[in-house]
């Protein structure tokens, strides 16, 4: 299962990407990305060898929902902004833009590893099981709190020259993030009664985890949307930034003294 999910990533994204690079558009990038998960879940669950148990439907099901959260929220936000920045020096160059559709199929593949690897034999529950729920579910849930209050806050004009601040982000910089990454800790501990006896299965399939936190903590996440929001925002960011934990939620610093206030426009 795990070379079929390979083939099934690198398939689904060059599919996508040819059609991206010929009408040179964003509005797919990032449906992709959900969409290729979704599909891995459900070829998985077809290719048990026998009926699939309520457990295995059940660990299907976390991957699918929460793919088809990320992917209504992308959706929608790609909708209403119509253009991804982020691909501004790639859409005219197909080998460079060609980089993210490898990266993106390499990252679904990697995180998926610990699915791919256990879904046939997580038939066991055990304590691991409802702590991994547990976990999943709570990442779930501040992930799409965030994603849902971010929105909201930047639909509005005069949080224009603001760095979102509302809700999670008191607490956190970046709570998304950490809430995805609960979300693939959670599936990993959930999947730990189908490697019993199995400690090398254990360490491989951790990879799944440990990229995707790494990924987000040191290469394309965190790093670049501090680096941007500090120059969109200046002042204002220093001073969130400075009483705001980076990644794991926690209370404000309240030594720091709060941003400049934004200058309110006069009416005419």
């Amino acid at each position: 299962m795990v070379l079929e999910f390979l083939v099934a990533a690198v398939g689904i994204n060059g599919i996508f990407f040819g059609f991206a690079a010929v009408l040179r558009t964003d509005k797919v990038t990032d449906l992709s990305y959900s969409l290729t998960f979704l599909v891995l879940a459900v070829w998985g669950i077809l290719r048990l060898p026998a009926e699939p148990t309520l457990w295995q439907l059940v660990l299907a099901g976390m991957v699918v929902l929460w793919a088809l959260r990320l992917g209504g929220y992308l959706l929608v936000r790609i909708l209403a902004t119509g253009v991804d920045h982020r691909f501004d020096r790639m859409r005219d160059k197909p080998l460079v833009f060609a980089r993210f559709w490898i990266l993106q199929a390499v990252t679904v593949w990697v995180v998926m590893l610990p699915y791919a690897l256990g879904l046939s034999a997580a038939r066991a529950v055990s304590p691991w099981v409802w702590l991994g729920c547990g976990i999943w579910l709570a990442g779930l849930w501040l992930e799409s709190v965030s994603d849902a209050v971010r929105y909201r806050f930047r639909r509005q004009a005069e949080n224009a020259s603001r760095p979102v601040d509302a809700g999670p982000w008191r607490y956190s910089r970046h709570p998304n993030y950490f809430g995805e990454m609960l979300v693939w800790w959670g599936i990993w501990l959930a999947l730990l009664p189908a490697w019993v006896d199995r400690a090398g299965l254990v360490l491989v399939s951790a990879l799944g985890p440990v990229f995707i936190t790494g990924l987000l903590l040191f290469v394309s996440g965190i790093p670049l949307l501090e680096k941007s929001s500090a120059s969109r925002y200046g002042a204002a960011w220093e001073a969130y930034a400075a009483r705001t934990s980076l990644l794991v939620p926690w209370f404000p610093r309240r030594d720091v003294p709060p941003p400049p206030a934004t200058p309110k426009r006069k009416r005419r």
